[in-house]
């Protein structure tokens, strides 16, 4: 699902040259449940980047579902991000004038689908992470925890290629973290591909597969054995 070959990213701060990604190569299967781990400044916040199309490399090549999107236009780059690519943030993103259920139709207005199927949609998406009875409150109606429920069901009622998940608990308490991470599981377990950007080695190892970065490398991959 995931192709990456030998990208670089380089950034130019004052004139400086950075190189946030150096000779990063890195597949993903449909399915499969990884996690991109390293301290700050390693470069997987930069990857993660490229992986959900919000930017494109310096040089290098990135297929997504075999198709090479790393040289696309800007509108394309947009369809297949609403499309393929289901986004959970670490602040959760959502608006707060509006419903649980509104937030979730989110992306189902932008492709331009009618008001009574994105309600249906919004309405299942959010059954499935546990929000049925949540879905007329606004996101200052609920806990943190509910809220990244939310974000989850928004990323899923697309039913896109691959959910990836920065830092998705950390503005959690260690309760609700725990949660969310079973959710990502379950969803796993459902046939999702998920990609998890974390800093926290003990969150990346209850991941199939975990690609630690540092420096913008990848220094070493390490499988859980079940």
């Amino acid at each position: 699902m995931i192709a990456i070959s030998g990208v670089n990213k380089i950034y130019y701060l004052h004139g400086v040259q950075v190189a946030a990604l150096r000779e990063v190569s890195l597949s993903v299967a449909e399915g499969e449940f990884i996690a991109v781990a390293g301290p700050s400044g390693s470069g997987k916040s930069t990857l993660m980047n490229i992986i959900g199309c919000l930017d494109i490399p310096s040089s290098g090549v990135y297929c997504l579902n075999g198709e090479d999107v790393g040289r696309l236009p800007d509108n394309r780059l947009a369809e297949i991000r609403n499309r393929h690519i289901g986004f959970v943030f670490q602040s959760f993103n959502l608006l707060p004038r509006i419903s649980a259920r509104e937030n979730v139709e989110l992306p189902l207005l932008y492709r331009g689908i009618s008001s009574k199927e994105r309600t249906r949609l919004a309405l299942k998406a959010l059954e499935r992470v546990g929000l049925a009875d949540r879905v007329r409150h606004r996101p200052t109606q609920l806990s943190g925890g509910q809220q990244q429920r939310v974000a989850i069901a928004r990323a899923l009622v697309g039913e896109p290629s691959v959910i990836l998940a920065d830092e998705p608990t950390g503005n959690l308490d260690s309760g609700s973290g725990n949660e969310i991470i079973a959710l990502l599981h379950q969803l796993h377990r459902q046939g999702k591909t998920v990609v998890l950007i974390t800093h926290d080695p003990d969150l990346a190892s209850q991941a199939q597969r975990t690609v630690k970065m540092y420096d913008g490398m990848i220094i070493r991959e390490e499988v859980r054995v079940p």
